[in-house]
């Protein structure tokens, strides 16, 4: 079982495939587009990586950090959930918005991702609960050993209630995040402004 790659990005496949030589062998990495926009040609990387093997295939899905490797297994584990579907989870919410997600039950927040909609969601939301409390998806900084996850929203949540509000529908949203990716940390006003540039283009 391949548990991890160091080597060098030699090219992108498709908007979710990496090819990454390692000692002169190369291994094509399924990754999320956040990931894949930070893996650039020549460049050196390092991957935690899932090993997955069916009878017909073997796949390997590629993450830049351990929590997020640990929370696509944990993904894995709810009924109906697939690699493709967890990938694409893990390429709207990070491991710590997730978290939040799951723990205040914003069902808005899942159904976000492409390809879930509300009877999947509201079945994730039950079956994840507790889930991931096994390890930790932020820095412990508070007494819940949770950091600040608990009482603050995601970036994700931010955006989709600023969008909400300003009118736009849940299939624009969904559509414009499935773009944007944004990271932990990222400023709401400048991923409203992209998301609002994107919106614009598009009903222009």
């Amino acid at each position: 079982m391949i548990g991890s790659l160091r080597g060098t990005v030699l090219e992108r496949i498709t908007p979710s495939t990496v090819l990454v030589e390692v000692a002169g062998v190369g291994y094509l990495v399924t990754v999320t587009p956040r990931v894949f926009a930070e893996l650039e040609p020549t460049t050196t990387c390092f991957l935690y990586v899932h090993h997955h093997i069916r009878e017909d295939a073997q796949t390997l899905y590629g993450f830049t950090g351990r929590d997020e490797r640990e929370c696509f297994n944990i993904l894995l584990g709810a009924h109906g959930i697939g690699p493709a579907m967890a990938l694409a989870i893990l390429g709207t919410h990070s491991p710590r918005g997730l978290h939040h997600i799951i723990i205040t039950s914003d069902l808005g927040a899942l159904t976000m991702v492409p390809g879930v909609g509300k009877k999947t969601a509201e079945r994730l939301l039950v079956e994840l609960r507790g889930k991931f409390d096994a390890f930790d998806v932020a820095p412990s900084n508070g007494p819940s050993g949770r950091g600040d996850v608990v009482g603050r929203s995601s970036p994700v949540a931010d955006l989709r209630e600023a969008l909400l509000g300003l009118g736009y529908g849940n299939d624009e949203i969904r559509d414009v995040m499935s773009e944007l990716t944004p990271a932990d940390g990222a400023a709401l006003d400048q991923m409203l402004r992209d998301a609002l540039a994107i919106l614009g283009a598009r009903r222009a």
